[in-house]
């Protein structure tokens, strides 16, 4: 059987783990607004028309941030038709997505409903078809207490206090040619410097989000974030990166490895930042928002579900609806371990998307809702991981990939809450034929008990949850784990995710 060993000590911390890096993401697409988490008819719908059995679901996720509205759906949006009264509130032709927005959620509701998920309202601005001063307006609209104009019109529209949004995403995947108002990285660093400016010229306490590259494979990665961080780098707080990862070709064990590739991006990304520092000779430290991150299986969607009549756009469409498999959610585990491996510099993330859409949540109209596979380690790591990530030493057992060369065997993390004493070890065995057994050293947390143990696998790494068997896939407690002396061992399947809470 194979073995990995790792070593845990809380004082060789790699940075504090940001709340923010819980975030998701909501985009007007397919459904996961409207039949998601707005459906007026359904039996659990409160008085303004959302799914109180979604909420409960995305409280029991622990989304920490929500960045709204898009996505390449901002890129055509505009903030207006979504406020004031709903009858009066326009139909509008949703380019992105070819779909019809009615435009029955808009700001307000949206800001509403995140106060009832518990999460923090991060908007993005249109700076593809929009700019500087549609950017100033919604900030007035949505951050001024009052006494402008924009602002008393909110008051007017129902919400009396303002909404307070920190984070602004100026704009998004500005380098893509499929995004409305693409530019060159010249050009948008030009604008995104002067909506940066003139937003702190309003508010200066808002966080801005600068647009990064759209994936590491675009043929501008790295001249893309060089060129634009060079117009916005004191402007701004954050570069944002997008990664999305899929098994092809039936390449599991390449797939079951799609974090080495975010760390890579990662890692590049910062040193490209650091080389724009050193070049403006600046004090300032830009962190990453890993603003869109998931699995998905972008094909499907190219091959079959793509609308391109001009007669008929639909509303809420069924697209993007992936059924997450264990492997896939042994994916997400793994890529929740490479953010909190780089929690120094990625300090905000948001898994794409929330509901439906590439979503950790299911819903059926007037039926139910569940949790597909990769709801588990995104649930389970957000309540587990406190205090501050910590840099293991870890020894493992390689095995062979095409695309990303000799991989370990096991990847892991921990993370140490130094005020609660509470301590959490997050692992993935990437093996496909058979079991690996982990030991930890953890004498250094000193005289610590096992809490609880969670285990992600099934004997089909292909096995779903689905509408008729929702509960198909969930994880279970790991009776493996055995601590003596202060060293846990444990037996991770092959393809699992595994969490371990200490204390």
């Amino acid at each position: 059987m194979p073995t990995a060993q790792l070593t845990l000590d809380p004082r060789f911390t790699i940075g504090a783990v940001h709340r923010r890096v819980f975030g998701s993401f909501v985009e007007h697409l397919g459904r996961c607004v409207y039949d998601g988490l707005y459906e007026p008819g359904h039996p659990t719908a409160d008085e303004e028309g959302f799914r109180t059995d979604v909420l409960e679901l995305v409280r029991e996720l622990g989304v920490s941030t929500i960045r709204y509205p898009g996505g390449n759906f901002v890129s055509g949006y505009r903030w207006e038709d979504g406020v004031g009264p709903r009858e009066d509130r326009p139909k509008r032709l949703d380019l992105a997505w070819h779909s019809l927005e009615t435009n029955q959620v808009g700001l307000h509701e949206f800001a509403r409903w995140n106060d009832k998920a518990g999460s923090e309202l991060m908007l993005a601005v249109n700076l593809g078809t929009r700019g500087v001063l549609e950017a100033l307006d919604l900030l007035e609209y949505s951050n001024v207490r009052s006494g402008s104009a924009l602002s008393d019109q909110r008051i007017a529209d129902g919400t009396t206090e303002p909404f307070g949004v920190k984070m602004w995403c100026l704009g998004n995947e500005m380098d893509g040619p499929w995004q409305l108002g693409h530019r060159s990285a010249e050009d948008y660093g030009k604008i995104a410097a002067q909506a940066a400016k003139a937003m702190r010229q309003l508010d200066p306490s808002v966080e801005l989000v600068v647009c990064g590259s759209s994936n590491s494979a675009m043929p501008t990665f790295g001249a893309w974030e060089r060129t634009v961080l060079e117009h916005t780098y004191e402007d701004v707080d954050f570069i944002s990166c997008h990664a999305y990862y899929a098994e092809r070709n039936g390449d599991l064990a390449g797939f079951l490895a799609s974090a080495v590739d975010m760390d890579h991006f990662i890692e590049s990304v910062v040193a490209t930042a650091d080389h724009v520092k050193a070049e403006l000779r600046s004090a300032k430290t830009i962190n990453i928002a890993f603003d869109e991150w998931n699995v998905w299986y972008q094909e499907r969607f190219h091959a079959e579900d793509q609308i391109t009549d001009i007669e008929q756009w639909p509303y809420a469409p069924r697209l993007l609806e992936d059924a997450y498999h264990v492997a896939d959610a042994v994916v997400v585990g793994s890529l929740l371990i490479s953010l909190l491996k780089h929690a120094d510099r990625v300090t905000s993330a948001s898994l794409a998307q929330l509901v439906n859409v590439i979503a950790p949540i299911m819903t059926e109209p007037g039926g139910p809702a569940w949790r597909q596979t990769t709801f588990f380690p995104f649930a389970l790591t957000s309540r587990l991981a406190r205090g501050s990530a910590l840099r293991v030493e870890l020894s493992s057992e390689t095995y062979r990939t095409t695309e990303h060369g000799d991989v370990p065997l096991v990847d892991a993390v921990a993370t140490h809450d130094p005020e609660t004493g509470a301590t959490a070890v997050f692992l993935v065995n990437r093996a496909i034929e058979g079991p690996t057994t982990v030991t930890v050293d953890a004498r250094s947390l000193g005289d610590v008990r096992v809490l609880e143990t969670h285990t992600l696998n099934d004997d089909d790494p292909y096995a779903v949850n689905t509408l008729a068997e929702p509960t198909r896939v969930a994880p279970v407690t790991n009776k493996s784990a055995h601590l003596q002396d202060g060293v846990l061992t444990i037996e991770l399947p092959p393809v699992s995710w595994t969490a371990v809470s200490l204390g």
